[in-house]
């Protein structure tokens, strides 16, 4: 038989089963991809599929699925019935002031997704400049006496951070019992990793790292899943938590020390009994990644402080729950307000349920504006925001630019006179659906005008930018833009 021959009918066979194997994914795509997605990621994954069907599919079956493994799923609903059991009861609150009608199906709705309970009897303070809140964090680790837990997204030891490990070796040789989480693949990413986990050897810590890619030791999950929680307790009493990494403020990386770029955040100090819910959420986190449960250290819950007037709430959110809790939270605000949302946000990708909240209530004549930063570190994410500029000025969103070369990451938002949210989450869809999340509900007066005055202070230096100025940028602007938005659907 000739040779020539036997070649071609072999390609003509493997042609035959590539184009077999391609149609089939393409149909079971149509069949298994749709399913409890949204129907715009849906769509962006089987834009990906068919128009790169192999290299689609394998970013699919690695990005794909939101969940988190099934073991660590089922301890978080461990510790949400932990949590439900050893709050009981405490859902009462003084209610001093009348509270606006729509605020208590807010409440509840965050109990029934996160567990956590509303309690009042609270202080807050806070801390909007880096370098002070550094060193609020240092001086209660310096007080520490019984346990020091530390929870960073980003924990690098460098020279602007070096007095908070500093704190924490002092901490241990006083016989303080000192737990660090870092996430596993923000923290590797960062510049001095190696350097940081040989210092928290040496320190004496007991360290570990949140959600970790080690295939080799069969820990695995989606890679993009993280860990973004900020927090910080000390012996039950006090807590931090907010948008700011443990690590410089310019996080180290060349690039953005070549453009200048410095990060400016906001950290809460709170004490009173929503201390204990800050710190379930770390033992949460904890159990999770080693099995421990601090069960004792979690059901020591601060006393209300009488003459403190600020009630809070927890609300914790992830892959871990089976809602997006911080969504919505924050679309059950937005739906809520009667005079004017504040919003602060460094990453602004909203999904079409919190695009029509916020121009919904614009177009309702309240007051809604929102400050981002001129300048950003993420080019994709950056352009992905820019192209829902045009719909937000159109109806009536007031839109502050924050200047270069300080990229405002603080993460928080106000409702009216009553309510404000402060924590982790960004208002994107990776903060609603992939990472690991702490927002913290306030209500109180003084806490109000605290932010009041910090909005203040954003828009002291910001300008505003209008429609008629955004509407003159360059058309590759508006094309890069509207790439960008597309990806974000992707999740």
């Amino acid at each position: 038989m000739d040779l020539g021959s036997i070649d071609f009918s072999f390609t003509a066979v493997l042609a035959a089963v590539l184009v077999v194997i391609d149609f089939m994914i393409r149909v079971l795509s149509i069949i298994y991809v749709p399913r409890n997605r949204r129907p715009q990621t849906a769509m962006a994954w089987l834009l990906a599929i068919f128009f790169i069907p192999y290299f689609g599919i394998i970013l699919f079956l690695i990005f794909g699925s939101r969940k988190l493994p099934k073991r660590r799923r089922e301890k978080q609903a461990e510790i949400n019935q932990f949590i439900i059991e050893s709050t009981e009861g405490m859902d009462q609150v003084a209610q001093d002031e009348p509270w606006p009608t729509w605020l208590k199906p807010v409440v509840e709705l965050n109990r029934t997704l996160g567990a956590m309970p509303l309690v009042g009897g609270n202080t807050a303070t806070l801390h909007s400049e880096y370098e002070e809140s550094l060193d609020a964090m240092i001086a209660e680790v310096n007080k520490a006496s019984s346990f020091v837990h530390v929870e960073f997204y980003i924990l690098s030891v460098d020279s602007t951070t070096r007095p908070f490990f500093d704190a924490l070796e002092s901490a241990v040789q006083r016989g303080v019992r000192v737990r660090v989480l870092l996430d596993h693949i923000a923290s590797l990413r960062s510049p001095g990793y190696f350097a940081t986990i040989r210092h928290l050897k040496k320190i004496g810590v007991d360290w570990h790292v949140m959600l970790p890619v080690q295939p080799l030791k069969w820990k695995f999950q989606r890679p993009d899943l993280r860990n973004h929680r900020k927090i910080l307790i000390i012996d039950g009493n006090v807590a931090f938590t907010g948008s700011q990494n443990m690590v410089d403020s310019s996080y180290n990386k060349r690039a953005n020390l070549k453009r200048g770029l410095r990060w400016k955040d906001l950290m809460v100090r709170f004490e009173g009994p929503i201390v204990a819910g800050i710190n379930a959420l770390f033992i949460t986190d904890w159990y999770s990644e080693t099995d421990e449960l601090l069960v004792r250290e979690g059901s020591l819950a601060p006393a209300a402080n009488s003459t403190a007037s600020l009630d809070a709430q927890v609300v914790p959110s992830g892959p871990g729950f089976e809602g997006e809790n911080n969504l919505r939270l924050f679309n059950s605000l937005l739906y809520a307000a009667q005079q004017r949302v504040i919003i602060t946000s460094p990453y602004f990708v909203p999904d079409d349920s919190m695009l029509y909240a916020i121009t919904t209530a614009a177009q309702s004549g309240l007051d809604v504006q929102l400050f981002v930063s001129e300048v950003a570190d993420q080019a994709l994410v950056y352009h992905a925001q820019r192209s829902y500029y045009e719909t937000l000025l159109r109806a009536g969103v007031k839109i502050w630019l924050f200047p270069e070369p300080t990229v405002l990451h603080a993460k928080h938002f106000t409702i009216d006179d009553q309510v404000a949210v402060i924590g982790s989450s960004n208002m994107d869809m990776r903060s609603f659906s992939l990472n690991l999340e702490i927002s913290v509900m306030v209500r109180g007066a003084e806490f109000i005008a605290d932010m009041r005055e910090l909005e203040s202070e954003y828009r002291a230096v910001s300008r505003e930018l209008t429609l008629e100025e955004w509407m003159k940028r360059p058309r590759r602007s508006k094309v890069l833009d509207n790439l960008a938005r597309l990806t974000a659907a992707v999740q």
